[in-house]
């Protein structure tokens, strides 16, 4: 029998999202609102516009050739002092590299899971969390919860839900769900108690309240400041969107 080699396959969608991102200084993307900011790239202290589309550019890389952490932030800082910065710390690069390989990742998760006929077979979704030590308490709360594809939850806690999110989202069919006896949600938990055992309200981190699926590929240029607008039409004509 011919030996068969495991090849990994490229995650088109994904690789398509980040290639559609614009760089844009700190100021100018604070100044969107924090749902359109799924649509932009930044770095916190990079005020450079060539340093910051190097990096995206590295990140464009990054995605689809399977780049490690160290990788990255090696060829990162490399980058930055060519531009006249000293590098990144290791947490910053840590999470520049990880937030935006995943929010990249569950966007590309997100437009499959939507495709109608995949809906028509797998209309649940299932939230899973990393549970480990570095869990936030909120995403662990949510941990193995189903509700059906189109419930208002996901407009709010469709993951990434804060920097550095490793939460994700499995869809389910009808028949998955009754032979798992997993409970189909209605209603979403408004408190959660933290290790400590202090109550604390059941909220995504402050900016990720919002689905970035939904805002990724088509946003309405109408409601960005002219030379925003301009930079997403400049970086549209520049990828050939």
């Amino acid at each position: 029998m011919p030996e068969v080699l495991a090849k990994a396959l490229p995650f088109d969608e994904a690789i398509e999202f980040l290639r559609r991102k614009v760089a844009l200084r700190p100021d100018e993307f604070t100044a969107l609102e924090e749902a359109l900011r799924t649509r932009a790239f930044t770095v916190a202290g990079i005020t450079s516009l060539r340093a910051l589309r190097d990096l995206l550019d590295l990140l464009n890389r990054a995605l689809e050739t399977g780049m490690t952490l160290q990788e990255f932030k090696t060829e990162a800082n490399v980058l930055l002092e060519r531009r006249g910065y000293t590098g990144m710390s290791p947490y910053q690069a840590d999470n520049v590299f990880r937030t935006n390989l995943q929010t990249a990742y569950s966007v590309g998760r997100y437009q499959q899971m939507t495709r109608p006929e995949v809906l028509r077979r797998r209309p649940y979704w299932q939230y899973d969390a990393v549970m480990d030590e570095r869990t936030r308490p909120t995403h662990r709360a949510l941990h193995g919860k189903v509700f059906r594809a189109d419930h208002p939850f996901w407009d709010k806690w469709y993951p990434p839900n804060g920097y550095r999110c490793r939460c994700t989202v499995i869809s389910l069919s009808e028949e998955q769900v009754r032979r798992m006896g997993l409970a189909v949600e209605e209603a979403t938990p408004e408190w959660v108690e933290r290790p400590d055992g202090v109550p604390q309200p059941l909220l995504p981190d402050r900016g990720w309240d919002h689905n970035p699926g939904k805002v990724a590929w088509e946003p309405d240029l109408s409601q960005y400041p002219p030379e925003l607008r301009a930079a997403f039409e400049r970086r549209g004509q520049r990828r050939g969107v």
